[in-house]
């Protein structure tokens, strides 16, 4: 071969070297592959343990249990169940016993028990169980039909009472602790719980008024349970279970209680007198809202339009004037033409269920309130003495 022939070849070879020597020094090698992972033995599903809570120490209770059962165990005593005899007629008019039952709680060591008016209402016989078993009769003291409270009175040997302690509504908060202790569907002791749900619902009580600030809560309610407590953490009454709102007639988690300073403004008069002694004006009327204020054409927007001032009444004497003609609106007719009242002693008005929770829980038979009244294109301001409401059933 001559030379001519072998510088193309190694020319050639030349540049093949200076390419590997490149490779090699130059640009980043490329690592080898990883090695496989050992494969592990598998675990059998049995082996594996889920998280175990710690154990609590024996007899240790959660705080909320704790609470719950400390309270079940300190107020129960102190609540009752209380059977109604009232006599009924069949449909061949011939009379026969019907018996309820409901609950209350002891509220001295008088003997004096706290529970609803409708528990107690036209009964002929009345009958106490305690949370021992052990009865005695009832003797009804006083009931007040407008804020469904009663008082029946038990004589009964000493160390048998075990009075509960009376709280204050108006501290009660949404979503505090609420415990009920009564006799649903007849089984004493029942104990359920929940939460103050809402505050300031109404109320209509069997004579048709209504009643205000009333406590809305969660806890299981049935029929059985009237007049049995509602209990807040402490122990203490913060009100008088009364009612559900159930489309069925048993618990759905909306129960209501009357506020026990309802209890405490009212109960010491059924006591003392038999009855209570409701402040009125003699008015009746209805609310203004906005859509009836436009209807109407009315000078304000909220208060409430009188349609009757009855004769010989506070509001009569002191000059009101109720409703002189109709008006429809919409489907409905109102009676129009009256004053409108839009605040008593300052505190204005946005509903009827206003003034009637005011006259209620602020003032007393012969106080002097003062009304702020709109008359046409008047602005007035008019003193009423209150007399007491007539009897009611």
């Amino acid at each position: 071969m001559t030379l001519k022939r072998r510088l193309p070849l190694l020319t050639l070879a030349l540049l093949v070297a200076v390419a590997m020597m490149g490779c090699l020094g130059r640009f980043p090698t490329v690592n080898p592959a990883p090695k496989q992972p050992t494969e592990q033995p598998a675990v059998p599903p049995e082996a594996i343990q889920p998280p175990q809570a710690t154990p609590l120490p024996p007899g240790k209770l959660p705080t909320l249990e704790d609470v719950i059962v400390s309270v079940t165990k300190a107020a129960s005593p102190g609540v009752v169940n209380i059977s109604s005899t009232v006599v009924g007629t069949d449909l061949f008019l011939q009379p026969f016993n019907e018996q309820a039952t409901g609950s209350g709680f002891v509220l001295d060591l008088q003997g004096h028990i706290v529970t609803n008016n409708h528990v107690v209402e036209d009964s002929e016989k009345l009958e106490v169980t305690f949370a021992d078993g052990s009865t005695a009769e009832g003797k009804l003291v006083g009931r007040d039909p407008a804020n469904d409270l009663a008082v029946v009175m038990v004589v009964v040997p000493g160390g048998t009472l075990s009075p509960l302690k009376l709280g204050d509504s108006s501290t009660v908060q949404v979503g505090q602790l609420a415990i009920a202790i009564g006799s649903p569907f007849r089984l004493q002791g029942t104990v359920t719980t929940g939460v103050v749900s809402s505050l300031g619902r109404d109320l209509r009580a069997g004579n048709g008024r209504i009643i205000g600030g009333v406590i809305q809560t969660d806890a299981a309610i049935n029929p059985g349970n009237s007049g049995g407590p509602l209990l807040n953490s402490s122990g203490e009454v913060i009100g008088v279970n009364s009612a559900i709102f159930s489309p069925s007639g048993a618990n759905v988690g909306i129960g209501f209680a009357i506020p026990v300073n309802t209890v405490k403004r009212w109960v010491p008069e059924l006591i003392a007198k038999g009855k209570a002694s409701h402040p009125f004006l003699g008015i009746t009327g209805q609310t203004i809202t906005p859509d009836l204020a436009k209807s109407l054409s009315l000078p304000v927007q909220e208060g409430v339009l009188l349609a009757q001032v009855s004769t010989g009444t506070p509001a009569a004497r002191a000059g009101l004037k109720g409703g002189d003609r109709q008006s429809r609106v919409g489907n409905v007719r109102v009676v129009t033409g009256g004053d409108i009242i839009t605040a008593i002693d300052g505190v204005k008005l946005k509903r009827i269920e206003d003034l009637t929770h005011y006259l209620d829980t602020k003032t007393k038979v012969g106080d002097q309130v003062s009304l702020n009244v709109v008359r046409g294109n008047q602005t007035l301001t008019v003193s009423i003495t209150l007399a007491e409401r007539p009897s009611e059933s």
